[in-house]
C-alpha cells in the first residue's frame, strides 16, 4: 500500500480530478447553464449576473499571491485540505442567492472568487512540478487538463440537476461534486516529495528555499522575462477567453440553432484537453518559446474563421483552435516559471503570475460585450484580440535560454554517483 501512495503520477491523477471541479469550470464556463433560470427566478438581467463573475475573477486574482506564498511557507496539503473544504461550501452557497439585501450576490462572488485560489490551477500545478523534472510539462498537461475535462463535462451535468431539481439544488450539488472530487483525491495522494514535508519546512522557509534551486522572489519581479511572460499570457486569455465566452451569442446571431451552437462550444472545451497534454509533450522535447509561439498562432487562426462569418466545418475549427490555445496556456505558465526562475520561490512567482492572467479571464468577455453593445458586431473587439496575439508571440520571440534546464541523463548519473558515495 506505501508504493501505491508514493506512485508520483496519483498526484497527476489527484490533480486531473481537482481541477475538473477548478475555478475556471465552476466560475467560467458552466456560468451560462444557470444563466437563464437564476435571472428569470431573482428578476436580474443577465449583464447583473455576469458583471458578477467578473468580480470574482478579481477576487481571485488577489487571492493567488496569498495562496502562492501559503503553498510556500506551510505546503501544498496543509494549505489544500481546508480550503477545498472552505470553497465547497461557499459555492454551495449560490443557492441560497437573493436580491435583497443588494449586497448578497456581489458579497457570494466576492467570496467564491477569493476562495477560489485554492482550487486554481496554481496548487496543483505547484505540487506536480515538486514531483517531477524530466517529464514536467507532459506531468503538468495531464493534470491542468481536468480544467478542460470540466469544460465539457460539468454544464451537461449542472443541466441535467437543474431541470431535475432547481438551479438551487444544483448549486448545492456542485458543491457536495466539489468534495468528491476534489478534497477526496487530495486527501488521499497529493503531498508532497520527501524533502519538502512541513517537518522541513518549520526548520525555516529560508533554509528550505535555499535547498532549492531558482531565483527569489523579489529578484524574480525586477526581471524582464518576468513581465514579458505576464503580458503574454494576459493577453493571449483575454482574446481566446473574450471570444470563447461569446461563441454561443455570435452564432446564435448568425442564425445556428442554439444545441449546434452549445455543441461546437463542447468541442472547444475538449479541444482544451488536447491543447495541454500536447503542448505538455511538445515542452518536454522543443525549444519552449517555438512551442508557445506555435499554439498562439493557432488562436489567431481560430479568431479569423469565426470572424469570417463562413458556416459549414468553419465554426468547429475556430472553437477548436481557440481551445487549444487556451488549453495550453496554464501548462507553459507553470513550465515556463520552473524554467526561468526555478523552484526557490515557485509559489510566489506563480501566484502573481496567474493573479494577473485571472484578470485577462474577466476582462475578454467583458470586452467582447462592450464592443457588441457600442457596434452591435464582435469583429472591432476580435481584430484587437489578433493584435495582443501577435504582441504574444513577438514577446515569446525576445525570450533566452532557461537558466534551469531539465538536468541531462549525464548530470542525472553524475548525482546519483554523488549522492552513492
Amino acid at each position: 500500500m506505501g508504493g501505491l501512495f508514493a506512485n508520483r503520477w496519483l498526484v497527476v491523477a489527484a490533480s486531473l480530478l481537482g481541477l475538473l471541479v477548478g475555478a475556471g469550470p465552476v466560475l467560467i464556463f458552466s456560468a451560462s447553464v444557470f444563466l437563464v433560470p437564476v435571472t428569470k427566478d431573482l428578476g436580474i438581467t443577465r449583464g447583473d449576473l455576469t458583471a458578477g463573475v467578473l468580480l470574482a475573477t478579481f477576487f481571485t486574482a488577489v487571492s493567488c499571491p496569498i495562496v502562492g506564498w501559503l503553498l510556500d511557507r506551510y505546503g501544498t496539503r496543509r494549505i489544500m485540505m481546508p480550503g477545498i473544504i472552505l470553497y465547497a461550501l461557499v459555492v454551495a452557497c449560490f443557492g441560497f442567492m437573493q436580491t435583497q439585501p443588494a449586497y448578497l450576490i456581489p458579497l457570494i462572488f466576492a467570496a467564491v472568487g477569493f476562495v477560489g485560489g485554492v482550487q486554481s490551477p496554481l496548487p496543483y500545478a505547484a505540487v506536480v512540478a515538486q514531483w517531477f523534472d524530466r517529464n514536467r510539462g507532459l506531468a503538468l498537461g495531464i493534470a491542468t487538463a481536468g480544467v478542460g475535462l470540466g469544460a465539457a463535462l460539468l454544464p451537461p451535468f449542472l443541466a441535467w440537476m437543474i431541470n431535475g431539481f432547481g438551479w438551487r439544488n444544483a448549486y448545492f450539488g456542485l458543491g457536495i461534486t466539489i468534495f468528491v472530487l476534489a478534497w477526496l483525491p487530495v486527501a488521499l495522494f497529493v503531498r508532497e516529495p520527501p524533502g519538502l514535508t512541513l517537518a522541513a519546512r518549520r526548520q525555516a522557509a529560508a533554509d528550505l528555499t535555499s535547498t532549492l534551486p531558482g531565483t527569489p522572489a523579489h529578484l524574480a519581479f525586477k526581471q524582464w522575462e518576468f513581465w514579458a511572460l505576464s503580458i503574454a499570457f494576459f493577453f493571449g486569455v483575454m482574446a481566446i477567453n473574450g471570444t470563447l465566452v461569446h461563441l454561443v451569442p455570435l452564432l446564435l446571431d448568425r442564425g445556428v440553432p442554439l444545441q449546434l451552437a452549445s455543441r461546437i462550444l463542447g468541442v472547444g472545451g475538449l479541444a482544451i484537453i488536447l491543447g495541454r497534454v500536447l503542448a505538455g509533450w511538445c515542452l518536454d522535447r522543443l525549444w519552449g518559446p517555438y512551442v508557445a509561439i506555435c499554439f498562439f498562432i493557432a488562436p489567431m487562426i481560430g479568431i479569423a474563421l469565426l470572424t469570417s462569418g463562413a458556416g459549414g466545418w468553419v465554426p468547429i475549427a475556430g472553437a477548436v483552435l481557440c481551445g487549444a490555445g487556451i488549453g495550453a496556456e496554464i501548462d507553459m505558465m507553470a513550465f515556463f516559471l520552473s524554467r526561468y526562475f526555478g523552484l526557490k520561490a515557485y509559489g510566489k512567482i506563480y501566484g502573481v503570475m496567474f493573479g494577473i492572467f485571472t484578470i485577462g479571464t474577466g476582462v475578454g468577455p467583458w470586452l467582447s460585450g462592450k464592443s457588441f453593445d457600442m457596434y452591435h458586431s464582435y469583429s472591432p473587439i476580435f481584430m484587437m484580440y489578433e493584435v495582443a496575439l501577435l504582441i504574444t508571440c513577438l514577446l515569446f520571440v525576445r525570450l533566452g535560454p532557461y537558466p534551469y534546464p531539465a538536468p541531462t541523463r549525464e548530470d542525472a548519473s553524475i548525482t546519483g554517483q554523488k549522492a552513492a558515495a
